[in-house]
């Protein structure tokens, strides 16, 4: 299933301005689901149609729209930790299209990653998931 991915700063007012922006164009929003990471908020948006969603987020400021079908996982900020994550993919024949650091912190990392089989890659990253 495609979903869209907003990243933004986190502020008060981002799910009113997002779901008002969906309201005016008549999309409907089957599944949503928020979370901030640090500083930055990330919203997980299903609609009833995608492309003109896709259309609609793109036209606001300031907000990331990830448009495909992305696995956020959180990770410690420590050497070796993207290689453990890449070690469960490898060992699972589960080949990554794309690694992309969102946002880190002291502690944490928010990482985005794209596969083909986002069923079994799930599955790999249950304990890290964010989204």
């Amino acid at each position: 299933m495609k979903q869209l991915n907003i990243i933004t700063q986190s502020r008060i007012g981002i799910i009113a301005e997002i779901t008002e922006a969906l309201a005016e164009q008549n999309i409907n929003i089957e599944n949503i689901d928020a979370k901030t990471f640090d500083q930055k908020a990330v919203i997980v948006i299903a609609v009833d149609d995608y492309e003109k969603a896709l259309q609609t987020l793109n036209r606001l400021d300031n907000y990331q729209i990830v448009a495909e079908d992305v696995i956020l996982i959180s990770l410690a900020n420590e050497p070796g930790a993207l290689a453990k994550i890449s070690r469960r993919f490898s060992d699972a024949g589960v080949s990554l299209q794309s690694i992309r650091f969102i946002e880190r912190n002291e502690d944490n990392g928010l990482v985005a990653i794209t596969t083909q089989r986002t069923d079994a890659a799930l599955a790999l990253v249950e304990d890290v998931l964010v989204s």
